[in-house]
């Protein structure tokens, strides 16, 4: 687009120098530009753009410091903290970021400007690298902020019952300790782009405000991307399926999908202890069954996004979420509904029996109960969520596997309220993905799960089931770096025969010494049930022998159950062989997190 003279307040020479410099500006340079004069309008600047970013004199309120903290499990809110700080820092702001496990408490008192991004986890639980900060905040030592702005960005999903709970509670304890809001908080759901950047945008808006500036500046809406590859969540790679194995034997009560997947081209690169982001297809019997509900021709136009137009079937199969219910549509669909028994359900004082309604019921089993809503299709659609990506530890490494990256998926199938139900990615990978198949996948970078620094650091891996999958790919990567460090694996499953996942591999590895011992646990064998813990138990001396030296120790698989068992074992070990008190045996554990030497992949 050329400027035109007649068109704008530019002289003749004025509009040469622009198109010829508009056009060779990249993204962040005109995202930087349109900071830049913004601020010098309002009268902040001086001293022409020699005196911007990186030379900004002492005392310039453009130069004011922001910090942002994260408190992130999967990488979510870690990646949303980094891209905040880029945007801050191309509006001329200088920028702390941290994660909350490595902020310092003490220097809360420090921060005039705070921005805290964090993720709930489980049952309304703080991440794991957020759990001492949130410690600290609740506690008696937490200071009086008064002098603190904040903004809290809430990550969640509102198919769980606390929904974005650890932000509410961030931003409800830094008002009672004095501190103002910069900007209110933002809760987002599975799909938070727009809503983060939204978010990122009235923050900007209220700190440029608060230094005489402009309101929010039109420009600040679109936060820059992570730097790198050009596939990501939003615009993810459609890998070619390799391979697509059943590892368990016959006769197993489980499926668990081998899966292995093409990179090439793709430029997508990965470390051990990252996941894989997986956009799967709904069940089309499911689609099928939704559809002769509906009153609407499933051939029907409906846009689901700008620029985004689809039939009413493919919308429903591959776009929008129909297998969980969640109170926020429950509560919608009841304002637009005149049924009478969908109004009673949510009314106030019903949270019990809304909550027993969402457990195991999906979008037919609502429109078979309630009926659908609205006059048409496009009016259906809009109330639904979109379809999440599904997250799974990556099992392979990337050095032993170029142009790689594999899977290992267990197919979820039960019963409930009378039908048959399925997991949607797990059965879209057991029962419908095939060898030149393609499937749109992106690469979920988790910090908060990484092998040590020194391969020399010995590591302790408890990974039952399908949570052995990053503990492959340790392997793997520890073969391929010739790796000195011990390491130990704790595997359990229900049958020896049929359940030991990867059993050729992990015997190769102890033969050739890059596993120096594994304990297995097969919970079905014998007439009492013995699981990973049990294991744990007795190998104590041992077990604690290897964390006075300094051992990692991992834990990926299922958080409810064995992962709080674990744990619980973990402190009766170091209880037991170190000589401590039950809150001793606690804080050295939590010591060991503050650390990184106890990490989780839980789920």
């Amino acid at each position: 687009m050329q400027l035109q003279v007649m068109n704008s307040p530019f002289n003749q020479e004025q509009a040469e120098l622009l198109n010829r410099l508009l056009p060779t500006l990249t993204e962040s340079q005109r995202f930087w530009l349109s900071g830049y004069l913004a601020a010098s309008q309002s009268g902040t600047l001086s001293g022409g753009i020699d005196a911007l970013p990186g030379n900004v004199p002492a005392g310039n309120s453009v130069s004011k410091e922001v910090t942002i903290l994260f408190g992130s499990q999967t990488g979510n809110s870690q990646g949303l903290a980094k891209n905040a700080a880029k945007t801050l820092e191309a509006q001329g702001y200088q920028v702390t970021l941290s994660s909350m496990s490595d902020f310092k408490p003490n220097n809360l008192k420090k921060v005039k400007n705070l921005l805290i991004i964090a993720s709930t986890h489980g049952e309304g639980e703080p991440p794991d690298n957020a759990l001492s900060f949130h410690e600290f905040l609740h506690g008696r030592r937490a200071p009086k902020l008064e002098d603190l702005n904040f903004s809290v960005l809430a990550l969640g999903d509102s198919s769980y019952e606390f929904f974005c709970q650890t932000g509410k509670e961030f931003d409800k304890k830094l008002e009672e300790l004095g501190g103002t809001r910069l900007y209110p908080r933002f809760d987002c759901d599975l799909d938070y782009d727009e809503p983060a950047a939204e978010w990122l945008q009235g923050v900007i808006g209220s700190l440029n405000e608060g230094q005489g500036g402009s309101a929010a500046q039109e420009l600040t809406s679109a936060a820059p991307q992570a730097v790198g590859t050009a596939y990501s969540r939003t615009n993810p790679f459609k890998a070619e399926v390799l391979e697509n194995l059943n590892l368990n034997g016959r006769g197993s009560n489980k499926e668990t999908r081998h899966l292995e997947l093409s990179l090439e081209g793709s430029g997508l690169v990965y470390q051990p202890g990252d996941s894989l982001g997986v956009l799967p297809e709904n069940d089309p019997v499911l689609v099928g069954a939704l559809l002769e509900e509906l009153k609407w021709n499933p051939d029907a136009t409906v846009t689901v996004k700008q620029g985004d137009d689809r039939s009413l079937k493919n919308a429903l199969a591959s776009y929008y979420e129909i297998t969980v219910l969640t109170k926020p549509l429950l509560q919608k669909v009841a304002e637009l509904s005149n049924n009478e028994d969908l109004q009673k359900l949510v009314a106030p004082g019903n949270e019990e029996q809304v909550k027993a309604y969402l457990d195991g019921r999906d979008l037919l089993d609502f429109i078979r109960d309630f009926g659908a809503w609205g006059e048409t299709a496009q009016e259906f659609v809009s109330l639904l969520r979109k379809m999440p990506a599904r997250l799974y530890s990556i099992s392979s490494s990337l050095n032993a596997n170029p142009d790689e990256v594999h899977l290992t998926i267990g197919a979820v199938r039960y019963q409930s309220h009378g039908r048959e139900r399925n997991g949607v990615c797990s059965i879209f990978a057991a029962e419908r993905l095939q060898p030149g198949d393609s499937v749109p996948v992106y690469i979920q970078h988790n910090d908060n799960f990484k092998l040590p620094e020194s391969p020399d650091t010995p590591i302790i891996m408890v990974g039952p089931g399908t949570g052995v999958a990053p503990f492959r790919a340790f392997m793997q990567e520890r073969e391929e770096i010739g790796a000195e460090g011990k390491s130990w694996m704790f595997f359990g499953d229900q049958h020896f025969v049929t359940d030991f996942l990867y059993q050729t591999e992990w015997q190769k590895w102890l033969k050739d010494g890059v596993l120096t011992r594994m304990d297995v646990a097969f919970s079905r064998d014998g007439e009492e049930k013995v699981y990973v813990q049990h294991r744990m138990l007795e190998q104590s001396k041992e077990l604690y022998k290897w964390l006075e030296e300094g051992a990692v120790v991992y834990i990926c698989g299922d958080e409810k159950n064995m992962a709080h068992d674990v744990h619980k074992t973990l402190i009766d070990v170091i209880a037991k062989e170190g000589g401590m008190s039950p809150e001793q045996a606690e804080e050295y554990l939590a010591n060991m997190q503050q650390q990184k030497r106890y990490q989780r992949d839980v789920y």
